[in-house]
């Protein structure tokens, strides 16, 4: 399985999970990278949605697990529209992945919705 597989796999992580890969001779700074992370999270409640829009109103990519057993169907609809409304706003895109995670992009970055090599 695949780095990116892992990371966007069905499964919550820790910050342990994720292992830093040392690249040598890249500065990111230099590169403007640094300017957009990638940011992870949980949405176990109607208050995670603040955190999220911040983040994605600041430039950044938010991938969240979403976690159904802790929401109601009804609350989950309410943070889906919040969030589309977001990403709306920005100029940005949102995707579902399968039943577990959210993918949110701020303005500029689209997501395709076709896997690589397909």
């Amino acid at each position: 399985m695949g780095l990116m597989s892992k990371l966007l796999g069905g499964n919550s992580h820790s910050a342990e999970d994720y292992v830093e890969l040392d690249v040598d001779d890249f500065d990111a700074s230099e590169a403007g990278a640094a300017s957009v992370q990638v940011r992870f999270t949980d949405i176990s409640e109607k208050n995670d949605v603040i955190d999220i829009k911040d983040a994605v109103y600041d430039g950044d990519i938010v991938i969240a697990d979403i976690i159904r057993h802790t929401t109601s169907d009804r609350t989950m609809e309410h943070i889906l529209d919040e969030l589309k409304q977001v990403a709306n706003e920005v100029g940005g895109d949102i995707v579902q992945k399968e039943d577990d995670q959210l993918i949110i992009t701020p303005a500029g970055v689209g997501i395709s919705r076709s896997k690589i090599g397909r």
